[in-house]
């Protein structure tokens, strides 16, 4: 479909997202690349399954488990189950792949910690309208939360952790709470504002969405 990427057949492009991951290995800075990954998978979503069904393959008896190569594999599929849920029988294969191939096999490993924090993603994981910026891809490689600063007027700026399922909701609540608002008849909200416009975020919208329009 027309759009701001060409894509050819779908079997063409599931042959390029293979030889992207074979890249993927080798890769001194994967991020750019992952993110490549991701956003072909938003564009073309018959693709979500077959990649998340190569990634369990390249991460089934690696060469050198947990080496480098190795763990930029366990990255991107971090980064996919904080994005895209599988369909269910691949979503079924996936957490055997996680609980008996890795977290059985490699306790107290990297992979094994990837295979944890993926197997919670997994149940909270909703569908993305964006594919994660390039520091929220940054911030999963590391399994970590990233801080977004929220403008309150009336007082200093705020910082707070979010993860990849962090509605806007639930910021405006600690915020609330933080402030001590939590007794005010007045109804709260976020606003995302850029150069041209201000709009209120809604309460369902994840906030990692937000940032990855705003990189």
């Amino acid at each position: 479909a027309p759009g701001p990427r060409s894509y050819t057949t779908l079997r063409d492009e599931a042959v390029k997202l293979f030889n992207s991951l074979q890249q993927l290995e080798l890769e001194r800075d994967p991020v750019p690349l992952m993110q490549g990954i991701l956003q072909t998978c938003l564009d073309l979503p018959p693709l979500v399954d077959e990649i998340y069904c190569q990634l369990v393959k390249q991460t089934t008896e690696p060469p050198a488990p947990g080496g480098q190569g190795d763990l930029h594999y366990w990255q991107l599929l971090t980064c996919m189950s904080c994005t895209f849920l599988p369909s269910p029988p691949v979503l079924h294969f996936l957490r055997f792949h996680l609980d008996r191939r890795t977290e059985s096999r490699f306790p107290a490993s990297e992979m094994a910690k990837y295979a944890c924090f993926i197997r919670e993603a997994l149940g909270k994981t909703k569908g993305r309208e964006c594919v994660p910026s390039l520091e929220e891809i940054l911030v999963l490689m590391r399994r970590q939360e990233m801080i977004c600063t929220v403008h309150c007027p009336g007082a200093p700026a705020c910082s707070v952790a979010i993860s990849s399922h962090t509605t806007a909701e639930e910021v405006a609540q600690e915020l609330v709470s933080r402030l001590g608002l939590s007794q005010s008849p007045n109804l709260f909200a976020l606003y995302e504002q850029s150069r041209r416009r201000e709009q209120p975020v809604g309460s369902t919208t994840l906030l990692a969405d937000v940032l990855t329009r705003f990189e």
